[in-house]
């Protein structure tokens, strides 16, 4: 079996139940990637940060679940952010069926196995 791949998840606190259902999809035995994340409700300080980066940096690819939420998310945007000046491959998945909200620069499909794990495929 190949290595297993790790995969960042940005996404803004008021998604939490969404980012839980969405790790769940690598809960499955033959999933070869495992998901990581930083969920923490005061994303500012530079411990933050730093730690951060260094999950990025550790990532495979960083997968942003994007609603209507992560127009505010600062967090999120700061996460969305380092991993392209990291250099790791973004896309973007809307965390809700009736939420296609945009974000600049962050290609977004639809959450579907094909969507995720061609992406993760990729990496």
């Amino acid at each position: 079996m190949a290595d297993k791949k790790t995969v960042f998840i940005a996404f803004a606190i008021e998604d939490e139940k969404q980012r839980d259902l969405f790790k769940g999809q690598s809960l499955h035995p033959r999933a070869p990637y495992e998901f990581i994340d930083m969920s923490v409700k005061e994303p500012y300080d530079k411990d933050w940060k730093d730690r951060v980066r260094t999950r990025i940096k550790r990532s495979n690819g960083v997968i942003v679940l994007v609603s209507k939420n992560s127009l505010t998310s600062s967090g999120q945007k700061w996460e969305t952010t380092c991993a392209k000046e990291e250099g790791k491959p973004v896309r973007g998945i809307w965390a809700y069926s009736d939420d296609r909200t945009k974000l600049d620069g962050v290609a977004t499909y639809t959450w579907s196995d094909a969507n995720i794990s061609g992406f993760i495929d990729t990496l």
